[in-house]
């Protein structure tokens, strides 16, 4: 008895050792993502954007706007702009998340008072691409590392609620109405390049967000199930899913036979290859397809298309 209790608590220290260690690992992690985060979005502030008074979408955008218009301090706006959506951060993700966004929006503060960033073009096409480009890199890993250092996903998410938007829309919308004050203050020109600068550093942050790689979910239903879970695991190499379910035709849904539905994940790269493979063994395959974010775990990163 007392051998078991010693093991059990051997266990449960081993086990709150391992937690202590990913719980370390993943604060190292989430740090560096996002002091790199901070760098890439201040040189592409001042290295692009405010040697040639661009502006971009969201809050940043809006103190870029602010920072030309009154002559004020980028970094002070930066941090004055993002204190409301700080705030709002508690309530919509929590404490933690609000901390990390506040150290997050001061540093980004601290890097564009104090770092000496060269500058780097004055051609106004390469400044809205790469000062975008530079700006949304920094965005993508500050939201890997847990936080934001641009607030109006934080105001989006919490309005779309009350508003019934997505908030797609609503980021849209914000981002209208920034542009449309940058056309009407300053000018056209800028605006259109503003909106250039935006659509560069979304795709940036969309690029960082979901990874390098695009992963596809796939469902199959054949009555050749068999033959095609053997097809994945040979020739994919490919991990895969078997849940059981019930054919059925016409309007009815009359059961005809029992039945396995076959699920697995691949890269965008192996879907041809997989197409295939599928129609080599059964032409009448219904095959579904949908696209994955992000993923964890499973034999997705282990081997890769033959």
């Amino acid at each position: 008895m007392y051998g078991l209790f010693k093991k059990t608590n051997n266990f449960s220290e081993a086990r709150k050792q391992y937690e202590r260690k990913l719980e370390y690992r993943n604060t190292i992690l989430d740090v560096f993502l996002l002091l790199i985060g901070v760098l890439s979005a201040g040189f592409g502030l001042k290295g692009f954007l405010m040697p040639n008074n661009f502006i971009d979408g969201g809050a940043t955008g809006l103190s870029l706007l602010l920072s030309e218009l009154m002559g004020w301090n980028l970094s002070l706006v930066l941090i004055l702009i993002n204190i409301p959506f700080i705030i709002l951060a508690k309530n919509v993700a929590g404490r933690y998340f609000a901390i990390k966004t506040l150290v997050a929006i001061i540093a980004l503060g601290l890097c564009t008072a104090f770092i000496p960033y060269p500058q780097i073009t004055n051609d106004k096409l390469l400044v809205s691409v790469f000062g975008g480009f530079f700006l949304g890199a920094g965005i993508g890993l500050a939201v890997r590392s847990g936080a934001v250092i641009d607030g109006t996903e934080v105001l989006a998410i919490a309005s779309s609620k009350k508003m019934g938007l997505s908030i797609g829309d609503f980021i849209m919308g914000i981002n209208i109405l920034i542009f449309s004050l940058a056309a009407w203050l300053l000018s056209i020109e800028t605006a259109l390049y503003a909106m250039l600068t935006y659509l560069s550093a979304s795709k940036t942050v969309d690029f960082i967000i979901e990874g390098i790689e695009e992963y596809t979910g796939v469902t199959i239903i054949s009555v050749k199930d068999e033959k095609i879970r053997e097809m994945i695991i040979e020739k994919l190499g490919r991990g895969i899913t078997v849940y059981k379910g019930e054919r059925g035709f016409g309007r009815s849904g009359e059961k005809v036979y029992d039945m396995s539905i076959l699920y697995t994940v691949i890269t965008r790269l192996e879907i041809s290859k997989l197409k295939l493979e599928i129609e080599k063994i059964d032409p009448n395959a219904f095959v579904v397809m949908s696209s994955i974010k992000d993923m964890k775990g499973g034999m997705i990163k282990k081997r890769r298309l033959k």
